[in-house]
C-alpha cells in the first residue's frame, strides 16, 4: 500500500511517503511559518524526490487534531481535495496519537499533550499497543496529572510544548514521570502513515477536524445566542 501523510496540525509541518509498509521519503520542519504557503511545494518536493507519481497512491492519511485550528483546517482540506481528486480514500489520524507513537516501545503508559493556553492541555493516554487507556480531552493539567498520578506504571510524557509543564509534570509525579529528549516530541509524518494501514477509511464529506473544543469565536457566538 502506498500512503502519503501529512501532518499541518502544529508548528510540526510534515509530509511522508511509504511504500509497501517501508519509509520511502519523510520531510518536516519545526519553524513557526504558513503551513498554507508550505504545504503543496513540501508534498510535490517528496514526490518528486521518491518517484511517486499521485496516481500510484492507495490512501491519504492526514492529523485531524488537535491542535492549531488553522492548521488542522489546512491540512484536512489539503487530504480531502487531493483524495477527491485521485478517488482514493483519506483516513484522518488523531494528532494525539502520531506524538504516541513515539513511544511505542515504552515499558508503560504514553501520555502526548499539546498547550491549550490558560493552564489546560489536550491530551489522553495511550498504552504501547497504541491503544487508547484514557480518552483524548481537553483539561487543566493540574488536574490530569492528580488523576493519572494513582496509575501503577511509569508515564512517558511527549509534547512539543514539554518545557511549558515540565517542572509541574516532575512536582507532580516525581519518577514516575519519564520525559526523554528533544527529538522524540515530534509527531514524525511517517508514524500517521503507518497509523493510517491500521484503520479503516473516512467518509470523504464526513472527515471534520477534532479540535476537542471549540474555537473562541464560536463559543463566544454560542454565549450570545444564549442570552
Amino acid at each position: 500500500m502506498n500512503i502519503l501523510s501529512i501532518d499541518t496540525s502544529n508548528y510540526v509541518m510534515g509530509v511522508a511517503v511509504i511504500k509497501s509498509g517501508t519509509v520511502i521519503g519523510e520531510y518536516t520542519t519545526n519553524i513557526k511559518k504558513n503551513h498554507s504557503i508550505r504545504l503543496m511545494p513540501a508534498i510535490d518536493h517528496l514526490m518528486k524526490e521518491t518517484n511517486t507519481l499521485p496516481e500510484e497512491l492507495d490512501r491519504i492519511a492526514v492529523a485531524q487534531g488537535p491542535g492549531s485550528y488553522t492548521g488542522v483546517r489546512i491540512g484536512l482540506t489539503t487530504a480531502k481535495t487531493m483524495a477527491w481528486a485521485l478517488n482514493i480514500p483519506v483516513v484522518g489520524v488523531s494528532s494525539l496519537e502520531a506524538v504516541a507513537g513515539q513511544g511505542l516501545f515504552f515499558d508503560g503508559y504514553i501520555c502526548p499533550f499539546f498547550d491549550a493556553r490558560r493552564g489546560r492541555v489536550y491530551t489522553g493516554l495511550y498504552n504501547n499497543r497504541m491503544k487508547i487507556v484514557k480518552p483524548e480531552t481537553n483539561v487543566s493539567m493540574e488536574d490530569w496529572l492528580k488523576e493519572v498520578q494513582s496509575l501503577d506504571k511509569p508515564i512517558l510524557f511527549l509534547s512539543q510544548d514539554v518545557h511549558v509543564y515540565e517542572e509541574m509534570v516532575k512536582d507532580t509525579l516525581g519518577d514516575q514521570a519519564v520525559i526523554p529528549e528533544g527529538p522524540y516530541h515530534f509527531a514524525r509524518p511517517s508514524l500517521i502513515a503507518f497509523a493510517a494501514q491500521r484503520k479503516e477509511p473516512d467518509s470523504l464529506h464526513e472527515l471534520v477536524p477534532n479540535y476537542l473544543r471549540l474555537p473562541e469565536a464560536e463559543a463566544k457566538w454560542l454565549a450570545q445566542q444564549e442570552k
